[in-house]
């Protein structure tokens, strides 16, 4: 995978300034145009991080990872994006498998790709229980109500940029992944999922590493799923 390609990144981030220079160092800056990091609210020195380390960095005052990621694609709509892909901040994911998920969309083979970090390979402890059980219980509901198994609702994704505006994406929370999913299915998007290596993230995840953080992002994830996969179904 190589440019000319358009291919961008929006990495949401709140307090991460540790993490943050690993996750940039680690991107293969040959294969992307613009990484976009999205301030949502830091306390920390997470903004200047993220311009010494090359990033364009946004701030979004309305909390909630989908708000961040809605900042990112706003900023992408003028632009000449293909694709665009969303990263965590929090140094979990591999950012050097960043052409596996690229390259099937360039090559014209999929519109969609998930990192899949079910199967990829797992550090110990990275993917707690809760974690892993969740995981499950949401891909009983999607394959409930459409038909389709995930292994994943990974973060580390790819999507064909006007693809993905004609989803209508909203959810400024925990929903983020799943209504992207949700709709992709809906819009007849071709979806691969594909093996995502995953580590033990740098400091304390804000939804899994609490419990306040773990029920509130089951609770919108499987609504979420209840709500297009049963009642808007358009």
């Amino acid at each position: 995978m190589s440019a000319p390609s358009d291919v961008r990144i929006v990495i949401p981030a709140l307090d991460e300034e540790r993490s943050l220079p690993s996750v940039l160092g680690a991107i293969p800056r040959e294969a992307v145009r613009e990484i976009v990091v999205v301030d949502n609210g830091s306390r920390d020195r997470t903004a200047q991080v993220a311009r010494e380390n090359g990033a364009t960095v946004l701030t979004e005052s309305r909390r909630g990872y989908g708000s961040a990621c809605l900042a990112g694609i706003e900023h992408l709509k003028g632009t000449s994006c293909q694709v665009l892909v969303i990263l965590d901040a929090d140094f979990s994911d591999r950012p050097e498998q960043l052409p596996d998920l690229v390259t099937p969309i360039l090559e014209g083979r999929a519109d969609f790709v998930i990192g899949s970090r079910t199967l990829g390979k797992a550090e110990p402890g990275a993917l707690a229980p809760h974690v892993r059980f969740g995981n499950w219980l949401a891909a009983v509901l999607i394959w409930a109500t459409s038909g389709r198994w995930f292994t994943d609702m990974g973060p580390f994704r790819a999507i064909d940029f006007k693809k993905l505006l004609v989803l209508g994406m909203r959810d400024p929370t925990y929903g983020w992944n799943v209504e992207m999913q949700m709709k992709a299915l809906r819009h007849g998007l071709r979806i691969l999922e594909v093996p995502a290596d995953y580590r033990c993230r740098t400091g304390v995840s804000k939804i899994s590493g609490t419990l306040r953080g773990t029920v509130g992002a089951g609770y919108k994830i499987i609504s979420t799923i209840l709500y297009y996969g049963l009642i808007d179904r358009r």
